[in-house]
């Protein structure tokens, strides 16, 4: 693995584990695509972390688990919006 991809997958581990985000808010603050981030954090940082997989793995399950919850939420937002 070239050095910069893995800095990126530190950066974006690290990131990820503070705030808890997102694939799609990670992808946003690094500039690169959400199946970038995918792929760092389920491939490439296994092989570079196991322990740190471990517990991106939980916040990303756990963010996966609750995205129905989030468009909901979003929906609801914009229809109040548009009875304003």
């Amino acid at each position: 693995m070239q050095d910069y991809i893995r800095r990126r997958v530190l950066d974006i581990s690290s990131y990820i584990l503070e705030s808890r985000a997102t694939v799609r808010q990670a992808a946003a603050v690094f500039g690169v695509s959400k199946s970038t981030v995918h792929k760092d954090m389920t491939e490439r940082l296994p092989g570079v972390n196991k322990k740190l997989a471990i517990q991106i793995k939980d916040i990303l399950e756990f963010n996966k688990a609750e995205r129905h919850l989030r468009g909901v939420e979003a929906t609801r937002k914009k229809y109040q919006e548009m009875a304003e």
